[in-house]
C-alpha cells in the first residue's frame, strides 16, 4: 500500500485522537467571526497507518508526544524544514522490525568484498539510469555513459561515477549552459535538494522497516551523516528526481523560489511509477523492495541489489 505524503506549510495543532492524526487550525479556532460549525467543520483526520511521510514546514507548527508516539511507531518519517523552507531534520524510530538484533549483526559483519560489490552494482545502475534522463531529454550522445557503467569496477575503484557525474551535469539542462550542481549553488539547485530531501526520507524510513542501521553504509561514511545507508541505496533513484526537475522547468514556472506549487511536484515523488524487472510500481513501494533485497544481501541468500531501470 502506498503511503501519503502530508506537508504543513501553515500554523496547525498536530494531535493524535483514536489513532487519528487530527489537524486543527488555529487560525480558524481562533477567529471571532466563524461560527462553531464551521469550526468543527475545519478540523481534519487522517489514520495513522496510511501515513508514510509527514513534513514540517512553520514555525507555528504545534505536535503532540502522543502523536509522535504514534508517527514513530508506525514508521513514519518526519521530515522538519529550516527557515528558508528546506529540510533539514530526520525523525526516525531507532528499530521498527520485530527482530533488528539479529539484522543489525548481518549488517555490522558484512565482508568488505560484499560491500564492494554492492557498490558497484549500484553505481553502475546509477549511471544507466543518468543516461537514460539524457537521451529521454536531450541531443547528447550517452554510449560514453553506457560503457562506463560497464567499465565500472567493485568498489567503483576508478572513480567511474564521478567522470559520468561531470558530464551528465554538464548536459542535462541543455537551456542552463552554465549550470554547476551544488547544494549551495544557483537554481534549479533548490529544486534539486528539496527533490533528494524527500528521496532521502523515504529511503531511510524503508531502511529501518527492513531493520537495518541508517547510519552504517555501503561506501558513504562520515562522522557527521546519520543517514550513510540512506544516502548509498539512494544514488540509482536520483535521476527520478532530475526528471522531475526537468519537467518543472520545461513548463516555463519561475524556478528560482520553491513556490507553494512546485513543492506540490516534488512532493509527488514517492508515488511516481518506476520500473522494477517486468514490473511497474510506486516510487516508495520500488524502495521498500530495494532496501528488502539489500538485507537480504547482508544475510547471504541473494548478491544482487533490486533497482529500478529508467
Amino acid at each position: 500500500m502506498i503511503k501519503r505524503t502530508l506537508y504543513f506549510g501553515n500554523p496547525a495543532y498536530l494531535s493524535l485522537t483514536n489513532k487519528q492524526l487530527v489537524i486543527r487550525l488555529p487560525e480558524v479556532e481562533k477567529a471571532d467571526n466563524v461560527s462553531e460549525i464551521i469550526k468543527e467543520k475545519a478540523v481534519r483526520t487522517i489514520p495513522i497507518e496510511d501515513v508514510g511521510v509527514v513534513m514540517l514546514d512553520h514555525k507555528q507548527i504545534t505536535i503532540t508526544q502522543a502523536l509522535l508516539e504514534a508517527l514513530m511507531d508506525n514508521n513514519v518519517a518526519v521530515v522538519t524544514c529550516s527557515s528558508s523552507h528546506m529540510p533539514m531534520g530526520l525523525l526516525l524510530p531507532l528499530a521498527s522490525n520485530c527482530i533488528p538484533n539479529e539484522r543489525f549483526r548481518n549488517q555490522l559483519y558484512c565482508s568488505a568484498p560484499l560491500r564492494k560489490q554492492l557498490w558497484q552494482q549500484t553505481m553502475q545502475t546509477k549511471i544507466r539510469n543518468q543516461a537514460a534522463i539524457l537521451k529521454r531529454n536531450t541531443h547528447q550522445p550517452v554510449s560514453n555513459m553506457l560503457r562506463w557503467a560497464n567499465d565500472v569496477k567493485s568498489g567503483d575503484s576508478d572513480n567511474l561515477e564521478a567522470r559520468a557525474a561531470v558530464y551528465y551535469w554538464k548536459n542535462v539542462f541543455p537551456g542552463i549552459p552554465d549550470f554547476v550542481r551544488g547544494r549551495d549553488e544557483l537554481p534549479p539547485n533548490n529544486l534539486l535538494n528539496y527533490g533528494y530531501a524527500i528521496l532521502r526520507a523515504i529511503t531511510a524510513r524503508a531502511l529501518v522497516a527492513s531493520g537495518m542501521l541508517p547510519i552504517l553504509g555501503i561506501h558513504h561514511h562520515g562522522r557527521e551523516n546519520a543517514y550513510c545507508l540512506a544516502d548509498d541505496v539512494m544514488e540509482p533513484y536520483r535521476p527520478i528526481v532530475d526528471q522531475v526537475v526537468i519537467d518543472i522547468i520545461n513548463s516555463g514556472v519561475d524556478y528560482n523560489e520553491l513556490t507553494t506549487d512546485i513543492k506540490v511536484k516534488l512532493l509527488s515523488i514517492p508515488t511516481i511509477d518506476v520500473k522494477m524487472g517486468s514490473k511497474t510500481r510506486p516510487l516508495m513501494i520500488a524502495v521498500a523492495q530495494t532496501t528488502a533485497s539489500l538485507y537480504k544481501c547482508f544475510e547471504g541468500s541473494a548478491r544482487r541489489i533490486d533497482y529500478p531501470l529508467l
